[in-house]
């Protein structure tokens, strides 16, 4: 069992798939087929997982680990997380690529410095990268992490800029005035 000094998620099991043992895994890697290009990989308490196989099925892959050989032991699987250590991962990455852990914990803004929460996590339901904005006392929201909904971030500086029209934030705040507005003001609470 290894220990991660600073661990990274590459990839969650999901479903088994068939009989033999084989899982079904959503990967976070670009090339969803390179998690077998990492080595080990490591679930929270630091058991190992050795990729046999891996091969391409609709949004996930399907793999073959080590040890595991069938049905059951596939099942029990499911939910797991996987990880790397952060110095496995290159160094260099291109100008618009970033990893999600180092996205988590930044402050948005807008272009005028106007706050809009954290980035509390991110998400993917199949259409696309979304970023999880929180703001003590509020609803999360979700904002779409596209060139025109995030047009700058600075890791270093510890934010990203967004931009609330293009990430549907105004219209979120229109839409919540606006139901106020309906429900007389105050929410719908009655008054004394």
């Amino acid at each position: 069992m290894a220990k991660l000094n600073d661990p990274v998620q590459l990839a969650v099991i999901g479903a088994a798939h068939g009989t033999r043992g084989e899982v079904r895994v959503k990967t976070f890697t670009g090339d969803p087929l390179a998690l077998a290009d990492y080595g080990l990989l490591y679930d929270v308490t630091g058991r190992s997982f050795e990729i046999l196989a891996i091969r391409p099925a609709n949004t996930v892959v399907v793999v073959r680990f080590r040890g595991v050989n069938d049905r059951t032991m596939a099942e029990a699987l499911n939910g797991t997380m996987l990880f790397i250590d952060r110095a496995q991962l290159p160094e260099e990455l291109d100008e618009d690529e970033f990893y999600h852990a180092d996205l988590i914990g930044l402050d948005a803004v807008d272009g005028e410095g106007k706050p809009y929460g954290k980035v509390s996590a991110m998400f993917n339901f199949g259409g696309g990268d979304l970023i999880e904005l929180t703001i003590p006392g509020r609803r999360p929201m979700l904002v779409p992490f596209t060139q025109a909904a995030v047009p700058s971030i600075d890791v270093k500086a510890g934010q990203i800029v967004i931009d609330p029209a293009a990430a549907g934030l105004i219209a979120d705040e229109n839409e919540e005035e606006e139901r106020r507005r309906q429900l007389g003001g105050d929410g719908g609470k009655e008054r004394p």
